[in-house]
């Protein structure tokens, strides 16, 4: 499904738009978008990206242009996640602390990564196929494992 209110620069590729669930986001010019991936309210995803099918981006993820993001890429967005609160009652928004997560500019998310909330993942870099990212991942590095480290710098064109 893709709501109303979400934002669709040109020439968006959706591919199996029935198989999708867009709201309250925007995707900028000549983004493509696999089957069965999400994309949550406030989520901002630049130019010329490639979200790769079964992806989950969550509120507070900013991808900008030029990113790549595989299959089944997860970003969470809050530390202490919980569905009630000490009395029992359902949590709302207030109840929690929305953690923004950033992807610069050509940076590339291998299938099945982790995404922790509140990372900046720097411009050029590489996210190893599995890594589970827990903090800021320097601009052209390559992280991989769990947590993920920085293995190498990419070489630049």
């Amino acid at each position: 499904m893709i709501a109303s209110d979400v934002i669709l620069g040109r020439e968006v590729v959706i591919h199996q738009p029935d198989l999708v669930n867009l709201y309250g986001c925007r995707i900028g010019d000549g983004t493509r978008i696999g089957a069965f991936v999400e994309v949550q309210r406030g989520v901002e995803i630049g130019c010329n990206c490639k979200i790769s099918s079964h992806s989950f981006l969550c509120q507070g993820v900013t991808i900008e242009d030029g990113v790549f993001v595989g299959h089944g890429v997860m970003f969470i967005n809050d530390t202490y996640p919980e569905a009630v609160n000490q009395d029992g009652s359902p949590q709302t928004e207030a109840d929690w602390t929305l953690l923004p997560t950033r992807v610069c500019r050509r940076a590339s998310i291998g299938s099945n990564a982790t995404i922790l909330g509140g990372v900046t993942i720097g411009e050029g870099a590489l996210v190893g196929a599995g890594a589970v990212v827990t903090r800021d991942v320097p601009a052209h590095s390559i992280v991989a494992g769990v947590p993920a480290r920085v293995r190498d710098r990419k070489r630049l064109p």
